[in-house]
């Protein structure tokens, strides 16, 4: 068999279950995130996260497929090890990269609801006028 379509076969069946394990650990984590920003409303907070997720492995396994090509060639074993490094490294990159990125759309959803939370009631700017009794004028 072609040592390239080995490298392939190999990227293939690391790179997508590392994908779906990254996918998991943020719709899991992010849970607890979005449960305290949107509080009474469970459906939300799980609708919210689903919706992460899918944009999550759209990106993700669309970067893993583009990626998939090389250019180079690919004649023994060792540079078939040397090829999966480098693509499942930059694969790792990408994916630490996209996990932060969620993780700080969790985290800043979540600051900004508890900023809303904390917020004093807004006052009038005009004191009412001051009360007069009954029949008084």
């Amino acid at each position: 068999m072609n040592h390239i379509v080995v490298a392939y076969a190999l990227y293939l069946l690391l790179s997508i279950p590392l994908t779906v394990i990254v996918a998991r650990t943020l719709s899991k984590h992010g849970k607890t995130f979005l449960a305290e920003v949107f509080e009474n409303k469970a459906e939300l907070a799980n609708a919210v996260n689903q919706l992460l997720v899918v944009g999550f492995y759209l990106i993700s396994l669309g970067f893993v497929t583009l990626f998939l090509t090389s250019r180079g060639a690919v004649d023994d074993a060792r540079a078939v090890f040397e090829l999966l490094s480098v693509k499942l490294g930059i694969v790792a990159l990408v994916l630490g990269a996209m996990h932060m990125g969620n993780v700080l759309v969790f985290n800043g959803i979540r600051r900004r609801h508890l900023t809303v939370a904390r917020a004093p009631k807004p006052q009038p700017i005009f004191p009412p006028p001051p009360a007069q009794p009954y029949g008084a004028q």
